[in-house]
């Protein structure tokens, strides 16, 4: 048995390029040190057609009952203009009580905490009655297909009990113990197209221009008053984000207008009720300008909470006590592989602080990745003892 210290593991993990869906070779160093502590490991890869495989590894410490699960993700989005960085950003460097590299608050050393408390845990208590493991994925970044949502679909059809899970998300928004996440909203993009007739601008007539309809639709779309919340979500939201026409002329009327948007939902949609909402405005608007169209729909997930329980509460004044910070219940922010966990398990959220994360100079205090070792290490206590 070895104690694992967690900025030495921090620094080694910012080393690997991640960027999703790339491995780069973290997921073999991971299960090398899992092992050291006692884990059994599985990598799963995952693939499909339209996306490149991934890796993620599903490691368990121990067969009894329950089970606490730590969730959490290795791959991180892109630097960026290297240039921009004081250090490179694969090159994790200490600065001033910082620790600065991608994936330093999203969320590498929250990963390098869990394992560095579990080590800790074990060594002292190498009876405990129950069993930990960790799923990490290579997948969260990215579009989440060949992660977390295959892993629990694999667990499932192993008929893996998790008792209790808690993701290392950086749910802090500037100060360690602000905030524990207990769910979040649902998240709905809708591709929308509109098309018309296309001629010459000059005999307008003739044609039907598709932009008069779309950018009707959108104005109507944005205006639209989803609701005012409810008891534990803030307001569902519509934000477009894309418009596009393909229109290589200047005097041509086109046939096609593009346009992309997200919604993100509370608990008073479904993804189905928003869809049959949108169709309706849009159906309305193109019947009077004798357009036609079409939406895609994805859908990354349904709103969802974890009503807080006597765990949810133990892990709340663990926080409190070790950052003198009365953490917040809250489902603010967007999506996070939580939703695909909690069709399994209870599931909250909780890690670093998140101000800088996918910036330029992502970083964590060192006291604060300190802090957070000692509250999943008296987690583990208070859990299992």
């Amino acid at each position: 048995m070895i104690i694992i210290n967690d900025l030495h593991l921090a620094k080694e993990l910012i080393q690997f390029p991640s960027v999703t869906p790339t491995d780069a070779g973290i997921m073999k160093f991971l299960e090398k040190k899992l092992k050291l502590i006692g884990f059994k490991t599985k990598i799963l890869v995952f693939k499909d057609k339209k996306s490149k495989p991934v890796k993620n590894i599903y490691a368990k410490l121990g067969t009894q009952k329950p089970n606490f699960c730590y969730a959490g993700h290795l791959d991180v989005v892109p630097p960026g203009n290297i240039k921009d960085w004081s250090s490179h950003p694969f090159k994790p460097k200490i600065k001033n009580g910082k620790l600065i590299g991608r994936g330093a608050s999203d969320m590498k050393t929250s990963v390098a905490s869990f394992i560095a408390a579990v080590s800790r845990f074990v060594s002292k208590n190498k009876k405990f009655k129950g069993s930990i493991s960790l799923l990490i994925t290579g997948d969260e970044e990215g579009i989440a297909i060949n992660g977390t949502k295959k892993v629990v679909d694999y667990l499932k059809k192993k008929k893996e009990k998790i008792n209790f899970c808690l993701v290392g998300e950086p749910t802090n928004p500037s100060r360690m113990g602000q905030m524990i996440k207990i769910g979040r909203r649902g998240s709905i993009t809708g591709y929308l197209s509109i098309f018309g007739k296309m001629g010459h601008v000059a005999y307008n007539h003739k044609a039907i221009n598709p932009s008069t309809c779309i950018v009707e639709i959108l104005k109507n779309l944005k205006q639209l008053k989803l609701d005012n919340g409810s008891k534990n979500f803030q307001p569902s939201n519509l934000e477009i984000t894309k418009i596009n026409i393909d229109n290589s002329a200047d005097n041509v009327i086109p046939r096609d207008a593009y346009a992309t948007f997200n919604i993100r939902f509370n608990d008073r949609y479904s993804s189905d009720k928003l869809k049959k909402k949108i169709n309706s405005y849009t159906r309305k608007i193109c019947k009077k300008y004798k357009c036609k169209f079409k939406i895609e729909y994805m859908v990354s997930g349904e709103s969802f909470i974890t009503k807080p329980n006597k765990i949810t509460f133990m892990i709340k004044n663990i926080i409190k006590k070790n950052t003198k910070v009365n953490p917040k219940l809250s489902t603010s922010g967007g999506t996070s592989d939580a939703r695909f966990i909690r069709k399994i398990s209870p599931c909250i959220e909780f890690g670093m602080v998140g101000d800088s994360m996918h910036q330029v100079n992502e970083n964590i205090k060192l006291k604060d990745l300190k802090t957070l070792t000692k509250i999943h290490e008296e987690i583990l206590e208070n859990y299992f003892l």
